[in-house]
């Protein structure tokens, strides 16, 4: 997979992504008689070639005759060199009239006309362009052409290709969301996130660059694979591409004149400049031929002219090309330019310390400082390491390793992050100092793998040179944050109890923002998500003024509990929305603490019913988890993402990731309840057709989450033992939870345990619909399927095919879900609990004698039901039985021994 060769041999052909309209153009053209073609436009590299070998291909699968030339600088010096293989040998061209006859016939071999590719169109000579031109308009050939937008081309080119004969289609670099796609088809699985803005930003959507990059990052082993995403390996040095992006790259910057090349050279070491600096190094109009030749990209905003490369790969190119003393050279001249104008803008420090520790790899010592704080600011921390990292011994100080400290948290570097705070702690002097480094080394301490113990005793010990009221009030609250965010959502919100929506003068402001941010977690998972969702707005808009003012985290974390609100309250699509924008906020910062908005989108999705999205999202954090080593969010990864496993048919892959989750500390799995981390164990039994064993983890579950006060948590585990035959069992208790739960989630979660245990298709049709509103798509299928099932509609006919069709429309929009709900079968008779747990255990081909020994009956027991079975559903096989319940044909035998 990694070597060059293999790879480009696999991957020479891309699929194609995001072209569904110009693919809808081509086959109107096709189809009609309007246009007598299509030329496709775009800048290099953006897939024009692509596109129309897709649109040659259609053209010959629907049945028409298909030719294909490429113009090029060389055929253009000889008269139909581009085409000269489509014709006749020796086509004399001193005879117009005759050379068009002979070219007709040859070209007219069969029914209608031929569709001929030029690809390059742009260069094609014109000899050949008037001659295509009488063959179009004697209706011969239909055209489909390329042509590289900014190239001149020649009159007779210009008369083929312009006017309403041909329709055109723009094509333009792929945007995020498709080059997300592209990547998935081809890597046939999905790209971290972190990678694929990465790999967008590098290629800017340019889809011959994002080939090279790929290919280059396979060859080199910086794009792996973990379990289930790729991503880009930590600590690698940018991205080399390949030999041949690097030749293409290098031939678009050849065009640079002496004095062009150094404005470049400095774009790629200093990024934008203004227009005064640039044309500080080279002449107005060699500033204005870069731009002309597509290198710089020139921006005015109000009264500032900024300069700035094309495409971020001429960067990377020209910083490969420089020697040292040349880059030293550059830098420290663009550093005094900067200087001598009094360095007036906000961001010229950052510029200027970050340049110069570039060169000379020191600086100013206060200018350090200074830029530290502005890097701060903007969320760069690996910035903000390496300027304090710069700074001489002697002054360094508790606020700089603090900030250090600080710094490797948010990047997940535990171990650096617990040296630099004990530096801090020993400088300490005062309350305030004691108080910003506890804040601190409590939360460093709770994010690593240490246990929540020593997080607590920090700050218990704290109160030994803390002794104000006012102070002690403050660790009081830390440690509220502490308890919510270690799985005590009562016990932290009852020291809590006294905090504001707003910051107040008495309180540090990192005090605020760790309780503001758990708060509004602590009321969502005790059953109060609409007074969570109010507090987590109000204090995000409360964060975002303090971050212009403060050196606060940043305010996108404050989403992380939003996110975890609106699901508790049933509003899962603004959840996905409000999470997903935070979620790539939160990635261009690189911290690591985003592994928790990841963690609650992959919860949300999975209590939406879509267990791919659901997968993708956990699979997002465990790559992040596993890349700091965090495993307290792995604890309720791991579990849920071998519930997606299960429920989409993969029993192997849940097994292996529950043996992961068996290796992991005994640490609290974040706010979560405990109790969550059994779906994974749960689930992959229900795959096994073991429902009774299943019921009873989810039952055990969710009397553990009751334990703590997980409201939220109990009622989602008391729902699946519901779906999973077990309603009469749970649907008081979850009626009771919809009287103490406010929101919409868990209401519908009580109507439908109540209809599933009434079996009566009108309640369940009823509480099916409740579950769409709130986007349950699963729970509203698995409902819809139990009324079509129902004896009670049998004699109903009509209102058996609309509760099928609306089944079948929400099953749809589950991503492959397969649960024993949605296997319901309508049978003039209906299945015993018993009978329906031997089925789906038949189903997954175990053996009579398996199916005994797991449910403690008899064989000949086993074989009787089996035959009663049989009988209601009208099969008198296991694999007709398995049909009608639509396991796979391939699919293994369900293995019947509890996981270890």
């Amino acid at each position: 997979m990694v070597g060059g060769t293999v790879v480009r041999n696999r991957w020479d052909r891309w699929p194609l992504v995001g072209r569904d309209l110009e693919l809808a153009a081509f086959a109107a053209v096709l189809g009609g008689r309007r246009h007598q073609g299509l030329v496709v436009a775009g800048p290099a590299g953006v897939g024009k070639s692509r596109l129309a070998e897709e649109c040659l291909e259609r053209a010959g699968s629907a049945g028409a005759r298909v030719g294909r030339a490429t113009a090029s600088a060389a055929a253009r010096t000889v008269p139909l060199g581009a085409i000269a293989h489509l014709l006749p040998a020796g086509l004399d061209l001193s005879d117009p009239v005759a050379a068009f006859t002979v070219a007709t016939k040859r070209l007219s071999g069969g029914p209608g006309r031929q569709v001929l590719l030029i690809d390059d169109l742009h260069l094609l000579d014109a000899a050949s362009a008037v001659l295509l031109r009488q063959l179009m308009d004697a209706e011969v050939v239909m055209l489909l052409g390329t042509v590289r937008t900014g190239e001149p081309y020649g009159d007779a080119v210009a008369a083929l290709c312009d006017g309403d004969g041909l329709h055109r289609v723009d094509l333009d670099v792929l945007p995020p969301e498709q080059i997300d796609a592209l990547l998935h088809a081809v890597l046939e699985a999905p790209m971290a996130q972190a990678g694929l803005r990465a790999l967008t930003a590098a290629s800017g959507g340019n889809v011959l660059y994002l080939r090279e990059l790929v290919l280059g990052a396979l060859s080199n082993g910086d794009l792996v694979r973990d379990g289930e995403l790729w991503h880009l390996r930590d600590g690698r040095q940018g991205l080399p591409g390949t030999v041949r992006l690097t030749e293409l790259i290098a031939g678009r910057l050849a065009s640079a004149g002496t004095a062009g090349r150094t404005v470049l050279e400095l774009l790629a070491l200093c990024g934008p400049l203004s227009l005064t600096d640039a044309e500080a190094l080279a002449a107005p109009e060699e500033v204005m031929a870069l731009e002309q030749a597509g290198l710089i990209r020139v921006t005015q905003i109000r009264q500032r002219t900024s300069v700035s490369l094309a495409h971020p790969l001429y960067g990377e190119a020209l910083r490969a090309g420089l020697p040292v003393l040349r880059r030293r050279h550059l830098l420290l001249e663009q550093a005094a330019r900067i200087e001598a104008r009094g360095a007036r803008r906000r961001e010229d420090p950052l510029h200027t310390a970050t340049w110069c520790l570039a060169a000379t790899g020191t600086a100013d010592p206060g200018l350090l400082l200074q830029a530290a704080v502005l890097a701060r600011h903007a969320h760069d921390y690996h910035q903000v390491i390496a300027l304090l990292q710069a700074l001489p011994e002697e002054r360094s100080t508790m606020t700089t390793h603090l900030r250090l400290g600080e710094a490797f948290l948010e990047l997940g570097r535990w171990d650096e992050a617990g040296t630099a705070l004990a530096h801090a702690d020993a400088l300490a002097a005062g309350e305030p100092d004691t108080l910003a480094v506890t804040l601190v080394r409590t939360t460093s301490l709770l994010w690593s793998n240490a246990p929540v113990t020593e997080a607590l005793l920090v700050n218990d010990r704290a109160r030994d040179r803390i002794v104000s009221p006012a102070g002690r009030r403050q660790l009081r609250l830390n440690e509220g944050f502490l308890r919510i965010a270690s799985g005590h959502p009562a016990q932290g919100l009852a020291l809590l109890t006294d905090l504001g929506s707003e910051p107040g003068h008495d309180l540090h402001i990192d005090v605020w923002l760790r309780g503001a941010w758990m708060k509004p977690a602590g009321l969502a998972l005790t059953g109060r998500a609409r007074e969570a969702v109010i507090w987590a707005e109000r204090v995000h808009a409360v964060h975002r003024q303090i971050h212009k003012k403060a050196l606060a985290s940043h305010p996108a974390f404050q989403r992380i509990p939003l996110v975890l609100a609106l699901t508790e309250a049933g509003r899962l699509a603004d959840a996905r929305r409000e999470g997903e924008n935070a979620y790539a906020e939160l990635t261009v910062s690189g911290s690591g603490v985003r592994v928790w908005m990841a963690v609650v989108l992959g919860r949300a999705e999975w209590l939406a019913g879509h267990p791919a999205a659901a997968r993708r999202w956990w699979a997002e954090a465990a790559v992040l988890a596993r890349g700091i080593d965090h495993a307290m969010a792995l604890r309720v990864v791991l579990p849920g993402l071998a519930a997606c496993a299960a429920v989409t048919g993969d029993p192997h892959t849940a097994e292996t990731l529950l043996a992961e989750h068996r290796t992991l500390p005994p640490l609290p799995p974040g706010p979560l309840s405990p109790a969550e981390e059994h779906l994974g164990e749960a689930w992959l039994l229900a795959a096994r057709g073991q429902l009774r064993e299943a019921r009873s983890v989810l039952t055990s579950a969710a009397d553990r989450a009751r334990a703590t006060s997980h409201l939220t948590s109990e009622a989602m585990l008391l729902t699946d033992v519901a779906r999973l035959g077990g309603a009469a069992q749970v649907a008081g208790r979850l009626a009771e939870l919809a009287r103490q739960c406010d929101g919409q989630f868990a209401p519908a979660r009580a109507r439908l345990a109540a209809a599933l245990a009434a079996d009566d298709p009108d309640r369940l049709l009823d509480a099916a619909g409740l579950c769409r509103d709130i986007g349950a798509d699963l729970l509203a299928a698995e409902a819809a399927t139990a009324a079509a099932a129902g004896t009670a509609l049998a004699p109903l006919p009509r209102r058996v095919l609309a509760a099928s069709r609306w089944a079948a429309a929400a099953a749809a929009r589950c991503e492959g879900a397969r649960t024993p709900l949605l296997t319901s079968i309508p049978s003039p008779t209906p299945l015993t609990t018993r009978e329906q747990e031997i089925t789906l255990l038949a189903a997954a081909r175990n053996t009579s004698k398996e199916i005994a020994r797991t449910l403690t009956l008899p064989v000949w027991t086993v074989e009787n039901h089996l035959q009663h079975i049989y009988a209601k559903l009208g099969v008198s096989t296991r694999r007709e039985l398995a049909q009608i319940l639509r396991v796979p044909p391939g699919a293994p035998p369900g293995r019947l021994h509890s996981p270890s």
